[in-house]
């Protein structure tokens, strides 16, 4: 019989129980590749084990929305709900992945082509 993996063992009331009952985040702007860090200088008090454990999580450096939700092993979106309430009581700060860089126009490219061309 093959192991169960971690967070299995919790049941199907764990994650109502982590979000306080909550099924939606407070933010719509997270999404997987939103990058998380947290604020060192606040206290962790009053915080549930699992927000404390985001906290340590993202200490060391931006996660991704989704890195954490892995290193929970939750749900991505019962990871959101943690991350909003986070970021709303200052723990966390969110930003945007970097966006790809956008090709140059590709007559742009033929233009400078040529002239390379022409000098040599």
């Amino acid at each position: 019989m093959t192991p169960a993996r971690p967070g299995r063992e919790r049941g199907l009331v764990r994650p109502y129980v982590v979000t306080e009952g909550r099924a939606h985040p407070t933010r719509t702007t997270l999404d997987m590749v939103t990058l998380v860090t947290a604020v060192n200088d606040l206290p962790l008090h009053g915080l549930s084990p699992e927000k404390r454990r985001v906290m340590e999580l993202c200490r060391g450096g931006a996660l991704s929305v989704a890195e954490v939700a892995g290193h929970l092993c939750l749900a991505m979106s019962v990871t959101k709900v943690l991350l909003s309430d986070l970021i709303d009581s200052g723990h966390v700060l969110a930003r945007p992945a970097v966006p790809k860089a956008q090709l140059p126009d590709a007559q742009l490219l033929q233009e400078v082509l040529d002239g390379l061309r022409s000098r040599f």
